[in-house]
């Protein structure tokens, strides 16, 4: 079990490495063909790193889970509305403009896949019960 969490480590550290040089790339205007790429890989390395930590055998551990969940709201919210408050930040300077909301929408990508699964891992741990415990596994609790 120690190699998944090993994994999972590596592979939320990748996801943001990836997640950051590709948005800057793309926000400085290096590379811009297609973004589905990108953002494909990043959604299933967001994804993985979810399953991972899910069943406890990833980075993210139980006691983490509400920070991540809080952090992710807070990433995928920006990168959502990046292009507006971006605009209302800094006026009329469009290429600076772009580099933000390419960061923050490559970020947004990562985290919402994993943010998804340890939501409904949330709301399942705090609406489970003994009845349901003794019909249903456990899921690890690390």
């Amino acid at each position: 079990m120690e190699i998944f969490r090993k994994i999972g480590s590596w592979l939320f550290l990748v996801g943001v490495l990836v997640a950051l040089i590709a948005g800057i790339i793309v926000g400085v205007r290096w590379y811009t063909d297609s973004n589905l790429y990108i953002a494909m890989i990043l959604g299933i390395l967001g994804f993985i790193v979810g399953i991972l930590s899910f069943f406890a055998l990833g980075q993210i551990t139980k006691e983490r889970i509400p920070t991540f969940l809080l952090g992710a709201l807070i990433l995928v919210m920006i990168g959502a509305t990046s292009s507006v408050w971006n605009t209302w930040a800094l006026g009329t300077n469009t290429e600076l403009v772009h580099f933000f909301q390419s960061l923050t929408t490559y970020l947004a990508f990562f985290a919402a896949p994993a943010a998804g699964l340890l939501a409904i891992r949330a709301i399942w741990d705090a609406g489970k019960t003994e009845d349901i415990e003794k019909v249903l596994p456990k899921i690890p609790q690390k």
